[in-house]
């Protein structure tokens, strides 16, 4: 397992110079090796003694792996630090994990001596690649090949083969394809809302530039850009009747 492990370091990482190098400079090596060993532990009930290695190792590399956590084979932690892997976690075989990664509990986890002893972490299915300050969170389900953005928290099952980005985490692509976003993805339907209105205001822009340079002394309405006036003559700006998808996702973001 161990010689296994430094071929697919020394393969995946163009840094790496020497399988010596890899044996004694890479942390997440170290990680997955001392873990192993805290999860041999672990299984035989020496639950205290697998625990205080893990502490070490966390100690050691920045990384913390609870040894009931499962790792598969061929698993590759690229620098590493900053790393959490619940108790309950699976990781599959060929998985990738860069720095900053947490696989954690999600929130119907966190419910102290009611949940010890079930399952509260995801599963990542085989060649996953989680990049960098990723959150996965709760019992959920990594399909095989899928690919997790950097920065991104995921909070549902992703099938295989697709990308996930954003907060929450969200499909874009599977199996190769892009994904049209669903009716009720309020961040997706803000953001087409932005770009539309962006849009719009630069038409109305280029067109205003063209009536000024026709007419110079062209009195400019302000209701041109979807606003309007009060009886005084005073602009009030677009009107809000609360159907506005931004204003919606602003809000239910407690912006």
């Amino acid at each position: 397992m161990f010689f296994e492990l430094i071929e697919i370091y020394f393969e995946k990482d163009p840094a790496a110079k020497s399988r010596l190098e890899v044996m004694l400079c890479y942390p997440g090596f170290h990680a997955l090796v001392l873990h192993s060993f805290a999860h041999w532990l672990w299984l035989r009930k020496r639950t205290l003694l697998a625990r205080f290695l893990s502490h070490i190792t966390r100690c050691l590399t920045g990384i913390e792996i609870h040894p009931g956590a499962q790792i598969g084979r061929r698993v590759f932690i690229d620098h590493g630090m900053g790393i959490v892997i619940g108790e309950t976690t699976i990781v599959g075989d060929d998985v990738v994990i860069y720095q900053g990664v947490t696989l954690g509990t999600g929130t119907e986890g966190r419910m102290g001596q009611a949940t010890r002893g079930k399952k509260r972490h995801p599963t990542l299915g085989r060649g996953v690649v989680v990049g960098s300050g990723a959150e996965i969170q709760g019992d959920i389900v990594v399909g095989d090949y899928a690919r997790i953005a950097s920065g991104s928290i995921v909070l549902k099952d992703v099938p295989p083969n697709s990308v996930v980005v954003g907060v929450p985490g969200r499909v874009i692509y599977q199996n190769g394809q892009r994904v049209v976003p669903e009716a009720n993805d309020m961040e997706a339907q803000a953001i087409k809302s932005l770009s539309d209105r962006l849009k719009h205001l630069e038409q109305q822009l280029q067109a205003l530039i063209i009536d000024m340079k026709r007419n110079p002394t062209l009195d400019i309405e302000l209701t041109k850009v979807n606003g309007s006036k009060d009886d005084k003559g005073t602009f009030t700006g677009p009107k809000n009747d609360g159907n506005d998808p931004v204003e919606k996702f602003l809000h239910g973001a407690g912006i």
